[in-house]
């Protein structure tokens, strides 16, 4: 690998860290029903850890209401048991042909307790986002060390991905103050 495709690789692994972020900041909920709650609460269906949304139609009839409709009826109390042990706190409602779920109004507490995961999982990605890093200047300083790059090359090449490194970085923490005012609205 040269010194431009180190700086490429490592763009597309601090990207995709954000990505990953933004994609877990969308299971959080908020005071409104989304099916994406549900993607982190697997069922033990058949001896795997099957996602819901692969064994069940999930759809919104209200704004605080999720219906999950499976396709095999004998899953039920399986889906039933795997949202009441998920960190949902929400408990589900049978109604012989689906599995209600409704959402609450928040509590201050709730949502205290939402923003702090948002928290913690921004700076997931801010610590994976500085691996990235990390790894980049160590292939970095094995070129120059194999002398494929000067050490003034390699200056440069380490101040372009601490340059980008504070991008995502700060980019992390734009999304989670953005996701903190979104939990905290009434």
């Amino acid at each position: 690998m040269n010194a431009e495709e180190i700086l490429q690789d490592a763009e597309r692994r601090m990207k995709h860290a954000i990505d990953a972020m933004v994609h877990d900041f969308g299971t959080y909920r908020t005071g409104r029903a989304s099916p994406s709650v549900l993607e982190r609460v697997h069922v033990e269906y058949y001896g795997v850890e099957t996602p819901i949304s692969q064994m069940a139609n999930v759809s919104i009839p209200e704004p605080r209401q999720l219906l999950i409709q499976p396709y095999d009826k004998s899953s039920i109390p399986l889906i039933e048991r795997a949202i009441q042990k998920s960190d949902l706190g929400i408990n589900p409602v049978t109604d012989g042909s689906g599995i209600r779920l409704i959402f609450p109004q928040m509590t201050e507490e709730r949502r205290k307790e939402m923003v702090k995961q948002v928290n913690s999982r921004a700076e997931n990605a801010a610590v994976a986002v500085r691996n990235v890093r990390r790894d980049a200047n160590e292939h970095l300083k094995a070129l120059e060390k194999k002398k494929e790059i000067s050490e003034d090359d390699l200056k440069g090449f380490e101040a372009k991905i601490q340059k980008m490194t504070d991008k995502y970085v700060d980019e992390a923490h734009v999304l989670q103050k953005k996701k903190d005012a979104e939990l905290m609205e009434i």
